[in-house]
């Protein structure tokens, strides 16, 4: 899928971070966890929910609203 959103488990924000996206109409995305991957983790431990479009490499860090996301989108 073009759209990631890295997140973890039980994490309050990540929850803020899918009211968001949903507030924002967000087009389809999949969720990723980072904790159970050393590599996600090394890279986004500290930073998730973190929002990221594979296709181009940009990365919408939290905190973020709803305009944010949807520039995000359109910019894509």
């Amino acid at each position: 899928m073009r759209y990631v959103l890295f997140q973890r488990d039980y994490c309050h924000l990540c929850d803020q971070a899918l009211a968001v996206m949903a507030e924002a109409r967000a087009p389809d995305f999949d969720s990723q966890w980072v904790d159970d991957d050393e590599t996600l983790e090394a890279r986004y431990g500290t930073r998730v929910p973190v929002l990221r479009d594979n296709d181009d490499g940009r990365e919408l860090d939290w905190p973020f609203d709803a305009d944010a996301v949807r520039r995000f989108f359109v910019a894509s």
